[in-house]
This record gives structure tokens, C-alpha cells and sequence, in this order.
């Protein structure tokens, strides 16, 4: 239930999801211009900069979580064994996890 009843702005829980999806493309963002750089010293520094925004988006979820409003399923060990054998197969046949 929204709690800015008389309209005086966004809810935390608006200004949360906001800022959660401000990180997540901040991520991508990071991530498309990092795979690119070939420069080893700037890439060093693009990989800093999606380690900051990956712990940022991380922490908004979890606060998101905590409040109840970005709920997750937890995924079973079957789950987990069908990911793990799908991603060895398609991705790095020869490589064990």
C-alpha cells in the first residue's frame, strides 16, 4: 500500500525499485563496455566500477527482500544439478566445475 497518500512524492518502495533498476543497468552498461576494452589498465578499472554497482544493486535487493517487497525462490539441488549440467555441457564441455 502506497504510503504517500496526499501525493507528495514517491513511496521508499518506489524510490527503492527505482534505484534498483538504476544499478542493474548501471551493471549492464559497465559489463557491455568492459567485455570491449582491450586496454588491460582500463579494463581493470571498468571491472572495479561493476564490482561497486553489482554490491549496490545486490544490497538494494536484499533490503528490497527484507521488506517483503522482491520476493525469491530458493532453487532446489535438482535445479542447481540441471544448471550445472546444462552450463558444462553448452558452454565448457571440457572443464569441470
Amino acid at each position: 500500500m502506497p504510503n504517500n497518500m496526499a501525493g507528495r512524492g514517491l513511496t521508499e518502495r518506489e524510490m527503492l525499485q527505482l534505484c534498483l533498476e538504476l544499478e542493474k543497468g548501471r551493471c549492464r552498461s559497465i559489463a557491455g563496455t568492459m567485455l570491449e576494452t582491450t586496454h588491460k589498465e582500463l579494463r581493470d578499472v571498468f571491472t572495479q566500477c561493476f564490482e561497486n554497482a553489482a554490491q549496490n544493486q545486490f544490497k538494494l535487493f536484499e533490503i528490497m527482500n527484507q521488506k517483503g517487497w522482491y520476493k525469491t525462490e530458493l532453487a532446489s539441488i535438482e535445479q542447481i544439478g540441471k544448471v550445472r549440467e546444462l552450463m558444462q555441457n553448452n558452454l565448457h564441455p571440457d572443464d569441470q566445475f
